[in-house]
């Protein structure tokens, strides 16, 4: 009897941790200083290809409203949306590296039982489309990661800053405290389009350092 209570005690206490460590991550977002300096887009570049062919399978996730807002008001309940989300899909899908020659398939696809980064990111994108946050704030990017490993995330532009939802942590976080390489992003005005990311002017660069130094 000691035993099963004591089983008892445990599953609330896990499920009380978990709920405690949404909540905390929302108010985290929600707290963030200001981080208001956004990606700057620089020069037209090629859309990557991969994203050519998801446009062609899923043309309505490729779709652009000039009537939409760029940004998101972040408030507790889109703050709530954007956690449930990241947590939700990063969870759903077995992570995989997909190579030539595998039975995976290579496109980007949504809501795939195993998948890599780019089915993350267009995943996170379409459930916050279904939501009913505006496309335009909704911008996948292509980054190198420290390693200099080509990875794709999703951009979620609001009100408190560019928050970065990735597959490679539950924490939203702002564009500038990832020690990412921006490369390219999404066009907020027409989705089929990308833009070359313009490099940080040397001011923005040290402050850039120290938020990321300040978020750990």
């Amino acid at each position: 009897m000691a035993r099963s209570g004591s089983a008892i005690f445990l599953i609330f206490f896990l499920v009380g941790y978990q709920f405690a460590g949404a909540a905390n991550a929302r108010d985290r977002i929600l707290q963030e200083p200001g981080y208001l300096v956004p990606i700057e887009e620089s020069s037209p570049i090629l859309a990557p290809f991969q994203h050519v062919r998801f446009c062609l399978r899923y043309p309505s996730e490729c779709r652009s409203d000039p009537a939409e807002n760029e940004r998101i008001n972040l408030n507790e309940e889109t703050a709530k949306l954007l956690d449930l989300v990241n947590r939700e899909v990063n969870g759903a899908i077995s992570p995989t590296i997909k190579g030539y020659g595998s039975d995976l398939q290579e496109g980007w696809t949504i809501s795939p039982g195993v998948g890599d980064c780019n089915d993350y990111a267009v995943t996170k994108r379409h459930k916050l489309l279904q939501n009913g946050l505006p496309a335009k704030a909704l911008r996948l990017s292509v980054v190198k990661t420290a390693t200099g490993i080509g990875h794709l995330v999703l951009v979620v532009v609001t009100t408190k800053g560019d928050l970065v939802l990735d597959n490679l942590t539950e924490t939203i976080r702002p564009w500038q405290t990832t020690d990412y390489h921006w490369l390219k992003i999404q066009s907020a005005a027409d989705a089929r389009l990308w833009y070359e990311v313009k490099a940080a002017s040397p001011s923005v660069s040290q402050a850039n350092r120290k938020l990321r130094v300040a978020d750990r």
